[in-house]
């Protein structure tokens, strides 16, 4: 008998294909298109990162695939054109009971996440605030061990619970939204840049961070991050995004050896110079 067809789809997580995204201003009357035609897949427990210069859609992107764009929310884009499926569910025209199951498996981080959350609340009770808006009366001891387990996957000593987000580093809350994004423990995680604004000396630690604990719990996700060099660390795969369209996609070497946009050929360039000067410097 012949099985070949049975190993013929992987199962995506993410599929967009020919996808626009926009934003309207209403008081202005104008549109800016922030997304135009882009085609890609996440396969599942995949991470796919996304990198290009500000202003190039990546954070649209991010929005969209983690079920907020069209969702009412003031500034948020909506999608104009093109299909967008994220873990089985057409993300257009979602009505609110289905946008929120779908968020319920999707753990976004959103920019400068450590800066939104709540100051009245403890560490320990902002991680666990996910948990008790989806179910009030959830066991107190249970949501405790979880969120003890997630303080600690992030590194951060557990007597960091009982502090408030103002006694934290920069970098430590972002490791605390990190947990928080993850404590309902979702199919999918959606990162918009989360090193962003962050020392350079910890950022490395993030994004290894969200490697350990893609490799722990085998989500699929989308992380959008600063370079080539931030990719390295965590992913395999890139897609490279210029003025709202995906100009290289695929492996990160096979993009950077072999670029097929003028955008992509300066990244490479712009690499090479970095490894001479560094060579340079050793000898």
């Amino acid at each position: 008998m012949d099985h070949s067809t049975d190993r013929a789809t992987p199962v995506l997580a993410v599929s967009a294909d020919d996808l626009s995204i926009r934003y309207d201003s209403w008081r202005s009357g104008s549109r800016y298109q922030a997304v135009n035609g882009v085609t890609f897949d996440i396969a599942e427990g995949e991470i796919l990162a996304i990198i290009g210069e500000s202003g190039s859609g990546k954070s649209s992107l991010a929005t969209a695939v983690a079920g907020l764009a069209g969702a009412g929310i003031p500034g948020a884009p909506v999608i104009t054109g093109g299909t967008l499926s994220v873990l089985g569910q057409s993300v257009r025209a979602l009505s609110p009971r289905k946008r929120d199951r779908l968020t319920l498996r999707v753990g976004y981080v959103p920019q400068d996440a450590g800066a939104r959350l709540d100051s009245r609340l403890t560490v320990g009770e902002n991680v666990a605030d996910p948990i008790y808006s989806r179910d009030p009366h959830f066991d107190s001891r249970d949501a405790g061990i979880a969120v003890a387990t997630l303080i600690d996957a992030v590194r951060l000593p557990l007597t960091t619970m009982n502090k408030h987000p103002h006694e934290l580093s920069r970098g430590q809350r972002q490791r605390v939204a990190i947990a928080r994004a993850l404590i309902l423990e979702p199919t999918l995680l959606v990162a918009d840049d989360p090193t962003a604004g962050i020392d350079v000396t910890v950022r490395g630690a993030i994004l290894d961070i969200i490697k350990d604990l893609h490799e722990q719990r085998s989500f699929s996700a989308l992380v959008v991050s600063h370079t080539v060099s931030e990719v390295r660390r965590f992913s395999d795969r890139v897609a490279v995004m210029h003025r709202g369209v995906i100009v290289g996609i695929g492996g990160v070497d096979d993009v950077l050896e072999d670029p097929r946009h003028e955008y992509v050929e300066g990244l490479a360039r712009a690499i090479e110079e970095i490894k001479a000067a560094e060579q340079l410097s050793v000898g």
